[in-house]
């Protein structure tokens, strides 16, 4: 038996008095009272663990709310005979600020990055497209076909970078699609136009070939 009462409504009678390894028990039968539970127990903790990893406050609590989620999720792999839940859940929400933290030092990279081929991009881009010689005109419609072999999702990101002079955030809004995802697509779509041009040996496009 997993509680330590009669029912399952003497359990929410009483379920202050647990402890969170029986709260824990609730979370694997899918009982989100018992996860409701460790969240008004815990959360402030796992805010203060986060927040020595993650120093934004929009993403400490992004990030508390995907934690409770998390265990929500993973509920199954919390074993009482291995150590205390909350233990259990600290360890969880410490790699996930981690890894969010990762992805964010990543993302800020990409942006600064993908700031600067945008900076030197429109003058490039206007000399190809104004200038009558031959030779730029090819490298122009290489860059184009290029462009086309991405997959759509990268391939419209690009477009609407390059072409519409849109940034990150201006996609982002209007595609209703996360930032982070813009910024990861932007980035996978410039590594490949690079390599691409690297076998080309378009040195002369408008982007760097050493990505």
């Amino acid at each position: 038996m997993l509680y330590s009462f009669d029912s399952h409504s003497e359990f929410l009678a009483n379920i202050q008095t647990c402890t969170d390894e029986l709260l824990m028990a609730a979370v694997q039968q899918e009982r989100s009272e018992g996860l409701n539970e460790l969240y008004r127990r815990h959360s402030p903790t796992i805010r203060a663990v986060i927040s020595r990893v993650l120093h934004n406050e929009q993403s400490v609590e992004d990030l508390l709310q995907e934690v409770f989620l998390e265990v929500w999720r993973l509920a199954g792999r919390y074993s009482s005979e291995k150590g205390k839940a909350l233990g259990w859940i600290i360890t969880l929400s410490r790699r996930r600020a981690i890894d969010r933290l990762r992805r964010e030092q990543a993302y800020s990279r990409v942006e600064e990055r993908y700031q600067k081929e945008t900076e030197q991009q429109p003058e490039a881009w206007t000399q190809v497209q104004g200038s009558d010689d031959v030779e730029t005109a090819d490298l122009r419609r290489v860059l184009a076909a290029i462009i086309q072999t991405l997959p759509e999702a990268q391939r419209i990101a690009v477009e609407m970078a390059f072409y519409k002079g849109m940034s990150q955030r201006e996609i982002s809004n209007h595609t209703g699609i996360a930032l982070g995802t813009i910024k990861t697509r932007l980035e996978l779509a410039l590594k490949k136009i690079s390599f691409k041009l690297k076998e080309l040996s378009c040195d002369s496009l408008p982007f760097s070939a050493a990505a």
